[in-house]
């Protein structure tokens, strides 16, 4: 059975700031915490044998799959479509200024300069989608919590992506099997329209 374990990145910089960030470029890292939550998550999987690391375009996600690998030689793949929601002109706001947007309520309308949460979920599809094309036996996923919170709500059926599951914990793996992520794929689809 093909075994994929999708983990949020360890909390970042910008989460102990309150900021939101859709851009790589402007990613800070991870926090001294952030930091620990790796090294945790490398004592919940080193005595499984894992395949392929993927990892988003964030350099939170790569630190947090580097620290959870521990130094093992694991192929790793950079996939930018499981980046943070692209977020246009509210990047380096608040997460409360998120949360009031307009497009934060409608899952269809652009964030100016950026993408519909809409957007974010047929491309996490897409993503997850590809995924279930490769070969290996066991791949960590390392990405964000918006994309790891809509697969776990949908491959379980769920007819939103914010629930019931919402809070996503940092660094903690969340398994699936492939029926489950190709599950998902599809219903990201079919929600986002």
């Amino acid at each position: 059975m093909r075994t994929f374990l999708l983990v949020r990145h360890g909390q970042s910089l910008l989460n102990v700031d309150g900021v939101v960030n859709g851009d790589p470029a402007r990613d800070r890292g991870l926090s001294p915490h952030g930091v620990e939550e790796g090294r945790r998550l490398a004592g919940q999987l080193e005595n499984l044998a894992i395949d392929l690391v993927v990892v988003s375009n964030f350099p939170r996600a790569l630190q947090t799959a580097e620290l959870a690998l521990a130094g093992r030689d694991i192929p790793l793949v950079v996939e930018p479509e499981l980046g943070d929601v692209r977020i246009g002109d509210l990047e380096g706001r608040t997460l409360s200024d998120y949360r009031a947007s307009a497009p934060h309520a409608d899952r269809n309308l652009r964030f100016t300069g950026g993408e519909s949460l809409n957007d974010a979920a047929r491309r996490y599809a897409g993503a997850y989608a590809g995924l279930c094309e490769l070969s290996e036996q066991t791949t960590l996923v390392v990405c964000h919590e918006i994309p790891v919170r809509y697969a776990v709500n949908t491959a379980a059926g769920s007819h939103e992506f914010d629930g019931p599951l919402h809070d996503v914990a940092n660094a903690t793996p969340y398994l699936f099997d492939e029926p489950a992520l190709r599950r998902a794929a599809a219903r990201m689809r079919e929600l986002a329209g």
